[in-house]
């Protein structure tokens, strides 16, 4: 009898999953339908008096990459640069030059410590995002200078602090993109 109820039980517990897979329509789209919007609500118009906004497509592809290293591939980055480009203001294939060169740059941190902990990645998201701000201000004609940085720095600031917050967001649409679906027996 006890036999019988554990088996019934067990069948219970596990027979919600027999017949479901992911859908191949989720997998592929939320992570590029995430980065794509995220770029696009930089165009969001906000009256300040200088760059407050972090570089949230950016953030949102650097969240992608370290979380999921085999959700996008190496030459995602062309196509997320080249749609940044139309929103984010900056000459057109800065985008591009600066999110392919940080998807190379990822791939090699994945080859060299393919183990990492969130402090880690934090830390790697933190120094690229560095880079690419202080990168698209070179090649947008600005100079550097000590005025220019103190207007730079609450954004690279929020930044800094807004990388959690999108990981989060990204490790919750990941649990979206993976849930299971009946499928036709």
């Amino acid at each position: 009898m006890i036999e019988r109820r554990a088996y019934s039980q067990r069948s219970e517990r596990n027979g919600r999953q027999i017949n479901r897979d992911h859908s191949p329509f989720l997998l592929v789209f939320v992570p590029w339908a995430t980065i794509m919007l995220a770029s696009y609500l930089q165009s969001v118009p906000i009256a300040v008096g200088g760059p407050l906004l972090p570089p949230i497509g950016f953030l949102f592809l650097l969240a992608w990459r370290l979380l999921r290293p085999g959700v996008l591939p190496i030459w995602a980055g062309i196509i997320f640069g080249m749609w940044d480009d139309l929103f984010s203001g900056q000459p057109f294939g800065s985008g591009i030059l600066f999110f392919s060169a940080t998807m190379m740059a990822i791939e090699i941190i994945d080859i060299r410590f393919p183990w990492r902990g969130f402090a880690q990645d934090w830390l790697i998201a933190a120094i690229i995002t560095i880079i690419y701000i202080v990168g698209t201000m070179l090649i947008s004609g600005s100079t550097l200078g000590l005025p220019l940085l103190a207007v730079v720095a609450p954004q690279l600031l929020l930044s800094l602090i807004a990388y959690p917050f999108i990981a989060f967001i990204v490790s919750r649409l990941d649990k979206l993109r993976l849930m299971r679906f009946r499928t036709a027996a």
